[in-house]
C-alpha cells in the first residue's frame, strides 16, 4: 500500500513540472509554498526564516510526524529523497529543536523569543513539561499580561479568563478550587506585572520556565547491557540517564565538555567520552530511526554548547548590536510615551479639579440667589407689617385724642353737681388711667413700627449685598493652570529619537543597575510562589497527585533543584557515572 502511495505521489510530482505544495504550520498561523523537486531541506527551511523575519535561524528546525514517531528534516538533502509524508500539501511543524542555557543572554530577536514562549506555554498546557501549581499560576499570568497588555480593572472585570486555557488540567483537578477562584488568583498576580511590555511579560515566563525540571529535554526510551529500561535525556547542557518512572531526576548526567565522539551502528548507540580511563558508555534504543533522532539532536545541542563558549560570530554581534540599539529606542519611546500619559492624566487631574470648582460655584451661585430670593420675600413682609403698625399707631392717637376731649367734657359736667362731681371725678381717673394705658399703648406701638422699619432697611441692604455678591460670582474669571494644556489630544506622529552617546551611558547605566537588582527580583519571585503555594495547599486533594507531582514534592523538601542536582552529578568523575550507569 505504501508503495503504491509513494509511486502516486511521485506521478503527480512529475504531472505538475516537478512541483509540490507545502503547508508549514507554526503556532500562530500556517503558511502555504510551491516547491520544487531539486530543493533541499535548507531551501525550504531558509524561505520559512524570510516569511517569519527570523535570523537566529539555529535553534528551529521543520518537524513532521511519520508512522508513530517524529523527524526533523535535513537540511543539505532533498526534500523529495527523505522519508517524508506522501501526500499534498506535505505538512510540516516550525518548532523550536534546541534549547538555549539561558533564554535571557542567548536570544537576541523578539520574534525568536515569541515563538519560544509560545511552544514552551503549549508544552506546560499538554503537561509535557511539568510544572508545579504555584508555579503555574504565576506563568498564567504572564502569558494574560503578555496578551492584554496592563491591567485596568474598568476592562478586565471578573470572567474576562473564562475561555482561556491558562492552567495545565492536572493542577486544576489537584484542587478544591471553582473557575473563579483560579481566576482571582491569576489576576491578583498580573496586577502586579503593570508597566511590562509584551516582550517583557514573555521574557519573565521564559526565565520561570527554564528552571522547570523537564524543560527542554528530549525523552527517548533506551536500555543499558543489563537490558533495564531506562530514560535517555538531551539538553542543552548534555546527557541524563532517568528512571523509568521519574523524569525529573537523572541518575546520573554527562555534560557535552565531557564528550569526546558520539556514534551508532543499527540499535547499539555509543558515546567516547574524553576520560580515557572511563568505559565507551553504550545503550541499546528501540529503532533504528530513534538512534538517527538521537545522533542529530546530540550533534547539535553538542555544537550549541561549544558556540556559546566562543567569542560571537560578527552576524551575531551585530544582532545584538541592533538589538541593543532597538531595545534603546523603545525604551526612550516608552519613557516617552509614560511622561506624555503622565502629562495627560495630570491635564486630565485639573480639568477634574476645575469642573468641581465650577460646579461648587454654581453651587454657591445657586444658594446666593436663592438667598437673595429670600430676603426680598422678608423685605416685603417686614414693609407690610411697618404699615400695618404704622396705621394702628394712628388708629390709637386718635383714640387718645378722643378720650382727652371726652375728659375735657367730664370735666365741664362735673361741675354741675357734687354728686355728679365725685362721680365725674371717679370717672375721670378711670378715664385718665385707661388714657394713660392708651398713651403707653400708642408709645409701643411707635417704637416698634420704628423697629419694623429699621428691619426693612436691614433688609434692603442684605438685598442689595446678595446682589452684589451674585454679580461678582457670575463676573469671576475661571482660573486655568499653567499646566493645563489647552488641547487634550496629543499627537504621535512627531515621535523622534536622536540617541548621543549620553543616552547610550545613561542606557548602560540603567542595565547596570538591572544587574544589580537580579538577586533581588530572584527572592521576590521565590516569595512570591511560596505565597501562593501557601494560599493554596489547604485546598490540594492528595489522592490526585500524580508520581511526578510526589516526586517534585520530595525534591523540594530536600532543597534539590535542576541547577544543584546537575551540578552535584557531574562532580563525579566519568569513569564513575558510566559504571552507575551500567550498573543500573
Amino acid at each position: 500500500m505504501a508503495s503504491v502511495l509513494a509511486q502516486g505521489f511521485n506521478l503527480l510530482m512529475k504531472k505538475q513540472s516537478k512541483q509540490f505544495r507545502v503547508r508549514i504550520s507554526t503556532m500562530e498561523s500556517d503558511m502555504e509554498f510551491s516547491c520544487e523537486a531539486k530543493w533541499k531541506g535548507k531551501d525550504l527551511f531558509d524561505i520559512v526564516c524570510r516569511n517569519l523575519g527570523l535570523r537566529e535561524t539555529w535553534f528551529f528546525g521543520l518537524r513532521y510526524d511519520i508512522k508513530d514517531t517524529i523527524s526533523w528534516l535535513k537540511m543539505e538533502k532533498r526534500i523529495l529523497n527523505q522519508d517524508i509524508p506522501r501526500e499534498e500539501p506535505i505538512t510540516f511543524k516550525f518548532m523550536v529543536k534546541f534549547y538555549p542555557e539561558n533564554a535571557e543572554e542567548e536570544m537576541v530577536q523578539d520574534i525568536t523569543q515569541h515563538l519560544f514562549f509560545l511552544q514552551v506555554k503549549k508544552k506546560i498546557l499538554e503537561e509535557e513539561i511539568h510544572c508545579p501549581p504555584e508555579a503555574s499560576v504565576l506563568l498564567a499570568s504572564y502569558a494574560v499580561h503578555a496578551k492584554y497588555g496592563d491591567y485596568d480593572p474598568s476592562i478586565h472585570t471578573p470572567g474576562f479568563l473564562s475561555q482561556e486555557e491558562l492552567l495545565p488540567k492536572r493542577v486544576i483537578n489537584l484542587y478544591q478550587m471553582t473557575a473563579e477562584m483560579w481566576e482571582e488568583r491569576i489576576t491578583a498576580c498580573y496586577a502586579e506585572h503593570r508597566g511590562r511590555t509584551r516582550e517583557e511579560a514573555e521574557m519573565e515566563y521564559l526565565k520561570i520556565a527554564q528552571d522547570l525540571d523537564m524543560y527542554g529535554v528530549n525523552y527517548f526510551s533506551i536500555r543499558n547491557k543489563k537490558g533495564t529500561d531506562l530514560l535517555l535525556g538531551v539538553d542543552a547542557l548534555g546527557l541524563h540517564i532517568f528512571g523509568p518512572d521519574n523524569r525529573l531526576t537523572p541518575k546520573c548526567s554527562f555534560p557535552w565538555n565531557e564528550i569526546r565522539n558520539i556514534s551508532y551502528s543499527d540499535k547499539k548507540f555509543a558515546i567516547t567520552p574524553l576520560d580515557k580511563k572511563a568505559n565507551v558508555f553504550k545503550f541499546n534504543s528501540s529503532r533504528l530511526c530513534v538512534n538517527k533522532l538521537i545522533l542529530q539532536l546530540c550533534i547539535g545541542n553538542h555544537d550549541l554548547f561549544i558556540r556559546r563558549r566562543r567569542i560571537d560570530s560578527l552576524e551575531v554581534q551585530q544582532m545584538k548590536a541592533q538589538a541593543r540599539e532597538e531595545r534603546a529606542r523603545k525604551q526612550a519611546e516608552r519613557q516617552h510615551l509614560q511622561r506624555e500619559k503622565q502629562l495627560r492624566e495630570e491635564a486630565e487631574r485639573a480639568r477634574d479639579q476645575l469642573e468641581r470648582r465650577l460646579i461648587l460655584l454654581e453651587d454657591e451661585a445657586h444658594m446666593a440667589n436663592e438667598a437673595l430670593l429670600l430676603s426680598e420675600q422678608m423685605a416685603d413682609l417686614l414693609a407690610e407689617k411697618a404699615q400695618v403698625a404704622e396705621e394702628e399707631a394712628k388708629l390709637l392717637a386718635q383714640k387718645a385724642a378722643e378720650t382727652e376731649t371726652e375728659m375735657q367734657r367730664i370735666k365741664v359736667t362735673a361741675m354741675l353737681g357734687r354728686e355728679e362731681q365725685r362721680l365725674m371725678e371717679q370717672k375721670m381717673l378711670e378715664t385718665e388711667m385707661l388714657a394713660l394705658k392708651m398713651a403707653e399703648e400708642s408709645e409701643r406701638r411707635m417704637k416698634e413700627a420704628e423697629q419694623l422699619k429699621q428691619d426693612l432697611q436691614e433688609a434692603k441692604e442684605s438685598e442689595r449685598r446678595a446682589k452684589h455678591k451674585l454679580v461678582e460670582i457670575t463676573s469671576r474669571p475661571v482660573y486655568m493652570p499653567d499646566s493645563f494644556p489647552p488641547d487634550l489630544s496629543f499627537s504621535r506622529e512627531n515621535l523622534s529619537f536622536d540617541f548621543k552617546d549620553t543616552d547610550m551611558k545613561r542606557l548602560s547605566m540603567e542595565i547596570e543597575k538591572e544587574k544589580v537588582e537580579y538577586l533581588e527580583k530572584s527572592k521576590h519571585l521565590q516569595q512570591q510562589l511560596n505565597e501562593l503555594k501557601t494560599e493554596i495547599e489547604s485546598l490540594k486533594l492528595k489522592e490526585k497527585e500524580t508520581p511526578l507531582d510526589i516526586i517534585h514534592n520530595q525534591n523540594v523538601e530536600q532543597g534539590t533543584s535542576k541547577q544543584s542536582n546537575f551540578k552535584k552529578l557531574t562532580l563525579q568523575s566519568t569513569k564513575s557515572r558510566v559504571a552507575v550507569f551500567e550498573e543500573l
